[in-house]
């Protein structure tokens, strides 16, 4: 499930939104009310229930064989989402939905690269939601690993430290560190 061209995607488990209104998001470090979206690269860190802890490395052109190989593994592809245990069972069940949303009224957040794209005005999806679907199989399809873990700090501290990109998506719903 991405994007296609002149588009970006909301992911939601509510299936009934008719307007998506500027707001400022809990978790958000941004004052300012915004509508927040992603783009084709960044939907996959998505596929995954809203409250669903996640940390997730990519290769980057700058990225070398040893942190490819340390942290993906020898043949590992590309990209690596790492879970705990007790999600997977939501994953397997949660009902998810993209809506598919003009990109030209969204602007890039993000340095050095765009993580996400946000609108000030209200926005109208341009259909109703599409479910999304078996999100193991998602993640099969494109080729990310899915890791799945007892917990995700030992996993984050060893990507944190790499030349991987990466992105931690909800780790305060992760389980506590251990001392």
């Amino acid at each position: 499930m991405r994007p296609e061209p002149g588009q970006v995607l909301h992911f939601s488990e509510d299936p009934g939104i008719t307007r998506f209104v500027p707001h400022v998001a809990p978790t958000s470090t941004r004052a300012e009310p915004l509508v927040w979206a992603v783009d084709h690269d960044r939907a996959p860190d998505y596929w995954f229930p809203r409250a669903c802890p996640r940390a997730m490395a990519w290769i980057t052109p700058t990225t070398t064989a040893a942190d490819r190989d340390r942290i993906l593994g020898p043949g590992g592809g590309t990209r690596v989402h790492a879970i705990e245990y007790g999600w997977l069972e939501a994953i397997r069940t949660v009902r998810l939905f993209a809506y598919r949303l003009p990109a030209d009224r969204f602007t890039p957040i993000g340095d050095p690269e765009p993580h996400a794209h946000a609108a000030h005005e209200p926005i109208t999806p341009l259909a109703p939601p599409e479910p999304v679907g078996d999100l193991l199989a998602l993640h099969e399809a494109a080729g990310i690993q899915l890791r799945v873990l007892p917990a995700l700090w030992p996993f984050w501290d060893a990507t944190i430290t790499t030349t991987l990109a990466f992105s931690g998506i909800r780790l305060r719903n992760a389980r506590p560190r251990a001392d």
